[in-house]
């Protein structure tokens, strides 16, 4: 297993402690390698709504896979985070992408940007599917 993290996963806004708590539980009950926590950002999107972001540490696999649950189990509109492009650019800016989803679905796709020097992530293109 490769430990990994991300600070681009979020959930529907409202919905933040109970969701990250809800993860947790399940890693936990699962025993999975996986922690979440919300840090006190939100963001907000023309196309989908408000969001609360979370960061988490551990397996990619398995924080993809609870993100979908999530979103199943409250019913909930998620960003699942941390795609990157292939591209090798050296940028002044940190890049990343991510997929809305609602359940299994997606519904549309997002790119974040935040400053190399310890910005706020921040919405920079979005796209309905």
């Amino acid at each position: 297993m490769v430990k990994s993290d991300s600070e681009t996963f979020a959930v529907e806004k409202g919905y933040g402690q109970q969701a990250v708590d809800w993860l947790n539980e399940e890693a936990k009950k699962n025993n999975f390698k996986f922690e979440a926590r919300l840090y006190g950002q939100e963001i907000t999107t023309q196309n989908f709504g408000s969001f609360e972001m979370f960061s988490w540490i551990g397996d990619m696999q398995v924080a993809r896979k609870l993100i979908v649950k999530v979103s199943k189990r409250f019913k909930i509109k998620v960003i699942e985070g941390s795609y990157k492009t292939k591209e090798r650019i050296l940028k002044i800016s940190k890049q990343d992408y991510g997929m809305v989803r609602k359940g299994d679905k997606v519904i549309g796709h997002i790119a974040f940007t935040a400053s190399r020097l310890g910005g706020k992530w921040e919405v920079s293109a979005e796209e309905l599917r």
